[in-house]
């Protein structure tokens, strides 16, 4: 325990300083396993003790814990190339310049805003983000994260199989992981609430994501809860067993390695983010982060990994201290990871 003691700290301080509600969060290094529950589910309107069992938006983890796996299983059945162009699936976007690399890297350039778009239907939200977005002129130039990528992603996933991208994810992760407290759809009592909001009160069992509320299971970035126990799952079958055979070691390999079409190195991989481990070699380290106060981060090479899971975004989201601290917290996780 002595190894991590500086992490451990950093992570506890965030509930005892109350940065946040509450936690789940464990550190897995090889074999060894240390992790903690700790805190509330919520602070308002009354105080609710948080459980093991309880269920956290996920928010953007959505992505690399359903959305990419699922793609990957896809690319690895020749259903697609990485960089075809975008618009052989969804042809409503017009510009054939960005490709599927693109949307995993966030290097598309499409931007995603949408007038009054929390005031519209899904069916007229989906028509907004097809028919109204534009390829700017930075494509294959410059990263610019946007939920609008893997929106799109999700959608060529439901063309190319019909079905909703939620559903598609039930059944080609989460079922043959045996991820049983991973949902789209949890029971209230078990959801952690999110944040307090005037259109929509207290937000809980249902996703924070405005985006993702709208389109609900036609959502490839957004919408999963999950407890630090099934996440843990997920990232020890990634690096440990190409989960569970779902991807090959090649596949697998893409997720370490730069994607970017920019020149140089610019730590994108498809989905992931990618950091540099502070070990004598430098290898590569994946992480992702969601909203709601969420954290993955995965060392394949050396058999390790950290997940968090918060609610910092309730009652409110305007929670900057978390940034901050999320910080100093993945540079102090790399650092005392080596030791």
């Amino acid at each position: 325990m002595e190894k991590y003691r500086k992490t451990m700290k950093i992570l506890n301080d965030l509930v005892t300083d109350q940065v946040v509600p509450g936690m789940s969060w464990v550190l897995f290094d090889h074999q060894q396993q240390w992790q903690a529950v700790r805190g509330l589910s919520q602070w308002r309107p009354q105080p609710e003790k948080l459980t093991a069992d309880m269920q956290f938006d996920l928010a953007s983890l959505t992505k690399v814990v359903g959305t990419v796996p699922l793609m990957l299983q896809l690319w690895q059945e020749g259903a697609y190339e990485l960089d075809q162009p975008v618009s052989d699936f969804l042809p409503e976007l017009g510009s054939s310049v960005a490709t599927i690399r693109n949307l995993f890297t966030h290097t598309s350039d499409i931007g995603g805003w949408i007038p009054h778009r929390d005031e519209l239907s899904a069916k007229q939200l989906t028509a907004a983000l097809l028919k109204t977005q534009q390829v700017g002129p930075s494509v294959n130039k410059k990263i610019h994260y946007a939920d609008i990528n893997f929106i799109y992603i999700g959608w060529i996933a439901e063309r190319l199989l019909h079905q909703p991208v939620h559903r598609l994810i039930e059944q080609r992760v989460l079922a043959p992981l045996k991820m049983t407290e991973t949902t789209f759809r949890p029971q209230k009592r078990r959801a952690v609430p999110t944040a307090i909001t005037r259109k929509r009160g207290l937000i809980r069992g249902e996703t924070h994501d405005p985006k993702g509320f709208v389109l609900g299971a036609h959502c490839g970035s957004a919408g999963m809860f999950s407890t630090s126990k099934d996440l843990t799952k997920f990232g020890r079958a990634l690096i440990e067993t190409n989960l569970n055979g779902l991807l090959t070691d090649k596949t697998i390999d893409q997720l370490f390695v730069d994607q970017t079409p920019l020149s140089g190195q610019h730590l994108r991989s498809l989905g992931w983010k990618l950091h540099h481990s502070w070990a004598v070699d430098h290898h590569p380290v994946i992480c992702h982060t969601g909203y709601t106060g969420t954290l993955i981060i995965l060392d394949r090479q050396e058999g390790q990994g950290l997940v968090l899971l918060t609610n910092r975004v309730h009652p409110r989201a305007d929670n900057e201290e978390f940034i901050r601290r999320r910080g100093m917290l993945m540079a102090t996780y790399l650092n005392e990871k080596e030791l």
